[in-house]
């Protein structure tokens, strides 16, 4: 393990920069900003993974002593209940009006502070594995245009992606031949495991039973699931992991993926403040440099080592 230091941020801006660092968001981001003790029911924050997991046990009853197996308790409600109530209930979780963490604005502000700093062509892929849109909003909030690509989990469609577009949703029919998106234009956010989507809840979307997963896990390739260019990027990239336990197997199958079709080896990170001894492991199995920090003082030194860079000569 490692804690963050100069020679580390500056390899991490160098990719940045680049074009070829991934952040990959994880449950664990929502606790970014949180104050010690606060609790995510006072409607300032969402909830972790764990958190989610614990309301919805307590809300329909779950019998069994682990509560914090959202995948687990979720495939409960959905077998007991049905996916109606399970969405109902996930939708009045995620559509209160929470404010970005730093995180969010951190990456909001990314696309102007590198502009800022010479560098215009490099835009970031944002992939995460939560429902909410904070991300979104931080984006909003700075002027800031994105491209949406969300799954979409249940219904005639299911299995593919759709595409939000300032002017509409085009959906995803083949995406090796999809060529609608482009990280030389704007960020992209990606979102694999659905959505909640304010305009409309028959679009709500959320791999969050076991049958899901199982039926999500057991696809194709990545390149047969994401829109092409997106897929070229995820090969080609190195993983910035924020807020991710990697004892979550759905993820190691995921990563599975997305690392078997590397050609070349691109080093990433992990940012986990204390990591047991089982995450280690499998951290360190799959290459990945646990960076020891809490997620709020690395997100800021990342901050301030990058504002601190000198600005690109401008080329004559």
């Amino acid at each position: 393990m490692a804690d963050p230091n100069p020679l580390h941020y500056k390899l991490l801006v160098k990719a940045i920069t680049e074009g070829r660092v991934i952040p990959f968001f994880g449950a664990g981001v929502n606790l970014c900003g949180r104050s010690p003790g606060e609790d995510w029911k006072v409607k300032k924050n969402l909830p972790s993974g764990g958190e989610l997991s614990g309301y919805l046990a307590e809300t329909f009853g779950y019998p069994e002593k682990d509560v914090t197996d959202l995948v687990r308790v979720s495939q409960f409600v959905s077998v007991m209940s049905g996916s109606g109530p399970l969405y109902d209930e996930l939708r009045g979780v995620l559509e209160g009006e929470y404010s970005p963490t730093p995180l969010h604005e951190f990456f909001a502000a990314l696309p102007g502070l590198l502009r800022a700093k010479g560098y215009s062509s490099k835009y970031q892929l944002i992939v995460t594995t939560n429902y909410d849109d904070l991300m979104e909003r931080a984006f909003e909030a700075k002027n800031e245009p994105f491209d949406l690509v969300t799954y979409i989990a249940e219904g005639k469609d299911r299995g593919k992606f759709l595409h939000h577009l300032s002017n509409g949703l085009q959906l995803i029919e083949k995406p090796n031949e999809y060529l609608g998106l482009s990280l030389d234009e704007k960020p992209v956010i990606l979102k694999i495991h659905g959505t909640v989507d304010r305009d409309d809840p028959e679009r709500d979307s959320f791999v969050i039973t076991e049958d899901q997963y199982i039926e999500y896990l057991t696809r194709t390739d990545i390149s047969n699931l994401v829109p092409v260019t997106l897929a070229a990027k995820l090969r080609k990239s190195h993983f910035l992991f924020l807020g991710y336990s990697l004892k979550d197997w759905n993820l190691r199958v995921i990563l599975h993926r997305i690392w078997g079709e590397q050609k070349l080896s691109f080093k990433s990170w992990a940012i986990q403040l204390n990591p047991d001894e089982l995450d280690q492991r499998i951290w360190q199995d799959r290459g990945v440099e646990i960076i020891n920090a809490n997620l709020d003082d690395y997100i800021s030194g990342l901050k301030n080592f990058l504002e601190g860079q000198p600005t690109k000569p401008a080329s004559v």
